[in-house]
């Protein structure tokens, strides 16, 4: 049974992969610089429809702002564009292009009464359960978007909805009997669990400084800002409890919680009073920007940071990477502050010495050298397995909690992952920072739980609309070819 199991997991492997899939189940403003000059406000052609730089706009600032979300404000334009944002931009926008043509030539539409139903139940601008103009309105002036783009941009959505809602095929009886068997499969394990405490190891001095030797860019001090800072107060401004209130219900939909819901007045108050508060100060800091600037005003402070220090913020950080020694920055706020800032020097980074780097390198030669270690252990013991010294496990689903001891319920999801989509009786698996040498003592097929039937549907329907999808992609890669106006924006 086992043979025959493994033999054919080349079949077996996708539907696994997905069912893992559903069971885990049970998410700056891209200017174009240096990728070219647009064409007539445009940066390609897909087809017959065109791809403006003001799409491209807004949709790198929003993936920039998730990325930026995740790395905790610490993501700047140089590490964005090191990580392919602008491509993935302007890929999504290329990829909903093709099939915007597809949905124009099979007659596809999205009325504007539809558009106008989406709008409406848009929870970003709705008060009391109900749509609100104003906020709308709102929304618009301070994106900087006319009405009529942001509802174009929404039919598109629409439209692209509408055509892979029309496209979606169910899962046919014997594909829900395939996916079911590839849930059921449960292996009974011989396994050891290696860490890096099977592992003896020491770092010597010498092993640890050829490997400083062979990688000195890896160890590189951090540039240095020598600044000049002029900070600006706006605690002390004078507002009314009247003047908070007009100006939270003027800018209500910048005051959401972590899910996106809006925040009551309440909820909202100390964080509105101390926007007022800062919009108030801002002349007062525009004043003091000039006197600095013309040598009237001293600055508040001397102080030199390492580039990215949280004492400042991303965007200035940003802002400041643009300057030059001499060049003083407007305005920005920080916390309830603004700074205005002067870059009096800049400190490249350069290689640090043995004696400097010596901790870091002996760190990271020791993790590499230990799991070079770990992994000839692992290959060794592969080679010699020796039952009488391994764990035996019970018989082992993928959908089911199960702890192999000593691995916790997630090191032990992980290893299944990779065991049931392998077609190996006998091998090795990494899970985090462990190494599990495993072998399969026997091997069954449960039968189809009632109770499962549902699920393993859901799994079937998932599993063709992710194969459909990305097959009808390729095809209208073919079918309406992508003409870039502008260079760097593809891969």
């Amino acid at each position: 049974m086992i043979t025959w199991m493994q033999k054919h997991n080349k079949f077996l492997i996708w539907t696994i992969w997905i069912a893992t899939i559903a069971f885990i189940a049970s998410g700056p403003i891209f200017s174009g610089a240096g990728y070219g000059s647009s064409k007539a406000g445009n940066v390609a052609k897909v087809g017959n429809i065109e791809i403006s730089q003001e799409k491209l706009n807004m949709v790198y600032s929003s993936i920039y702002s998730q990325y930026n979300e995740k790395m905790q404000g610490t993501l700047d334009k140089a590490k964005a564009k090191e990580m392919g944002l602008p491509q993935q931009a302007f890929q999504r926008l290329a990829t909903q292009a093709k099939i915007l043509n597809f949905a124009q030539e099979s007659g596809i539409i999205v009325s504007d009464k539809e558009v106008l139903q989406r709008l409406e139940h848009l929870p970003i601008f709705q008060k009391d359960g109900a749509f609100n103009k104003e906020i709308y309105l709102a929304y618009l002036k301070a994106q900087r978007l006319k009405a009529k783009t942001f509802e174009a941009t929404l039919k598109e959505e629409l439209t692209i909805q509408k055509t892979m809602a029309l496209l979606s095929v169910k899962g046919l009886p014997f594909e829900d009997e395939v996916i079911g068997a590839a849930m059921n499969v449960s292996d009974k394990l011989a396994y050891k669990v290696l860490t890096q405490n099977d592992v003896n190891f020491v770092a010597e001095d010498a092993k640890v400084k050829a490997f400083w030797d062979m990688q000195k860019e890896r160890f590189m001090t951090p540039q240095m800002y020598a600044l000049s800072i002029v900070w600006t107060e706006s605690k002390n401004a004078e507002v009314t409890e009247s003047e908070i209130k007009d100006f939270f219900e003027e800018n209500s939909y910048n005051y959401t919680n972590a899910e996106g819901k809006q925040l009551s007045f309440t909820e909202a108050k100390a964080q509105a009073s101390n926007d007022l508060k800062l919009k108030k100060t801002k002349k007062t800091a525009q004043k003091a920007y000039i006197a600095f600037k013309k040598g009237k005003l001293t600055e508040s402070e001397k102080i030199t940071l390492a580039v990215g220090d949280q004492k400042l913020t991303a965007a200035i950080w940003d802002a400041l990477k643009e300057k030059q020694v001499g060049d003083i920055l407007k305005p920005k706020v920080v916390a309830d502050m603004y700074a205005t800032i002067k870059v009096d020097n800049v400190v490249l980074p350069k290689v640090k010495s043995y004696a400097e780097a010596k901790a870091a390198a002996t760190l990271l030669y020791t993790q590499q050298a230990r799991k070079e270690a770990l992994l000839a252990l692992a290959e060794e013991t592969v080679k010699n397995f020796d039952l009488s010294t391994a764990t035996v496990s019970d018989f082992v689903k993928l959908e089911e909690n199960v702890n192999l001891k000593p691995l916790n319920t997630q090191e032990s999801l992980q290893f299944l992952q990779k065991l049931f989509t392998s077609s190996k009786e006998k091998g090795m698996i990494s899970v985090m920072d462990k190494i599990v040498v495993y072998t399969i003592m026997e091997q069954k097929i449960a039968p189809i739980d009632e109770n499962q039937t549902a699920f393993v549907n859901q799994t079937v329907n998932q599993l063709k609309r992710n194969t459909f999808e990305s097959n009808l992609i390729k095809m209208l890669d073919k079918k309406y070819p992508t003409e870039s106006y502008v260079g760097g924006l593809t891969n």
